[in-house]
């Protein structure tokens, strides 16, 4: 079955909302075994929604509409719809009831242009909604399927899971393979050298199918498999990972809906380790992004903004000779802050971040983005440097990742080999 996804109302194009419906329903589909081509937002023009219908109807099995279902004069899908399909509008004297109680229930009178909500396409099957005033349509006309939601999440959402869902699994029984996806999240590679370093397996990928996808952080590789059985699908996508992390399994941080910060914390606790941050530039995200996870009370204990040179010398006993001598922004002095951090929280590891996050304050020699970050260990002190890029809000993001992700190849030993300093 080919699925097209149809979102109506000007309030989108406008950017005055954000097209949730749109990204819920296509996972959904894609999790029915449905594959969906095409995505369309148009405006509450009549014209224009029924020249996109059109369209719809001649390449898709399955067209779903959200939104233009309520009672105002610029609500048009279903009366558009109806139109082009040739179909009488039917008035439903349950649903005309239940919309008078809904408002008497309210102590509201119901206006005329509320009624029109009460009518439907001829042979359509009527969704309730009991979250709001518009019910659905779930239409099958000529071997197609045509299903219309109203636009408000808090409506499309409960009605498409508990109406649309089993009446699309009763008629893909037997006929459907499932569609199940693994994102697999990485750090420190980039788009094209991962590339490079899968090639083999992009370029022999059937089943499953391999993705990348660029995020602000962050680099995601969705692996997506089909099968009959969840279990089948789940077994291809066991294997396809296992041939990726032979691949590239050091940049991997997380699968799915897990953060780089989760996956820390979780490496923290299986190796029985405490951490403190002391931050400058990043102004305690570190520390606030650590402290999310649920139970981080296991292993953070110390959390220090040292912004000021003042405060360095003073909290983190940093040499003032140091911040003299090399500058604020310095590794010298990120070493000096993670073992400060690390003797004052005494905990098995100190993690210290220095920098420029603009968008004043750069010069030759140390411009914008520049960042030192430096983790203090039992072994010795490992220090990096920095230049990242964006406005002050991306860099003091990306320096919270780039420390975050210092502390987890150190706690899998990746680090090894690596320059480090025990001065």
């Amino acid at each position: 079955m080919k699925g097209e996804i149809i979102s109506v109302g000007t309030e989108l194009l406008l950017g005055q909302i954000v097209n949730t419906n749109a990204s819920f329903i296509s996972q959904r589909l894609a999790e029915l075994g449905i594959d969906v081509y095409y995505t369309t937002t148009v405006g509450d023009n009549a014209a224009r929604l029924r020249e996109v219908f059109a369209q719809g109807w001649q390449r898709s099995d399955l067209i779903i509409l959200t939104g233009g279902l309520g009672p105002t004069m610029d609500d048009l899908t279903r009366e558009t719809v109806a139109e082009y399909l040739g179909l009488e509008l039917v008035l439903d004297h349950g649903v005309l009831s239940t919309l008078q109680n809904y408002f008497a229930s309210r102590g509201r009178t119901m206006t005329d242009n509320n009624k029109k909500q009460a009518y439907f396409p001829a042979g359509a099957q009527i969704l309730p909604n009991p979250n709001g005033t518009a019910a659905g349509v779930f239409l099958v006309l000529e071997g197609k399927v045509v299903v219309m939601l109203p636009g408000p999440p808090f409506e499309m959402v409960p009605m498409f899971e508990r109406e649309v869902v089993p009446r699309l699994e009763k008629r893909l029984s037997g006929q459907r393979e499932l569609i199940k996806s693994r994102v697999l999240k990485l750090y420190g590679v980039g788009e094209a050298q991962l590339e490079t370093m899968l090639q083999e397996l992009l370029e022999r990928q059937s089943n499953p199918t391999l993705a990348t996808l660029a995020k602000e952080n962050e680099l995601h590789l969705r692996l997506t498999a089909k099968a009959n059985l969840p279990q089948e699908a789940e077994s291809l996508l066991a294997e396809m990972e296992e041939k990726i992390r032979s691949l590239v399994g050091r940049y991997v941080f997380a699968v799915d809906n897990e953060t780089m910060e989760e996956a820390v914390g979780i490496l923290l606790k299986e190796r029985a380790k405490s951490i403190s941050v002391a931050e400058s530039c990043t102004g305690g995200l570190i520390g606030h992004r650590l402290t999310e996870v649920p139970g981080s009370s296991a292993y953070f204990r110390y959390g220090v903004v040292a912004y000021s040179n003042e405060a360095k010398e003073k909290l983190l006993k940093v040499d003032g000779e140091l911040l003299h001598r090399f500058g604020a922004v310095s590794s010298q002095v990120a070493r000096a802050m993670a073992v400060g951090v690390r003797e004052l929280g005494k905990t098995s590891l100190g993690l210290a971040v220095t920098g420029i996050a603009g968008p004043g304050g750069g010069r030759l020699g140390k411009p914008v983005g520049l960042v030192y970050m430096a983790l203090a260990t039992p072994d010795g002190v490992y220090v990096e440097g920095h230049n990242l890029r964006g406005p002050r809000p991306i860099i003091k993001k990306r320096a919270s990742q780039a420390a975050l992700n210092l502390v987890r190849r150190y706690l899998l030993g990746y680090l090894s080999g690596e320059k480090e300093d025990n001065g």
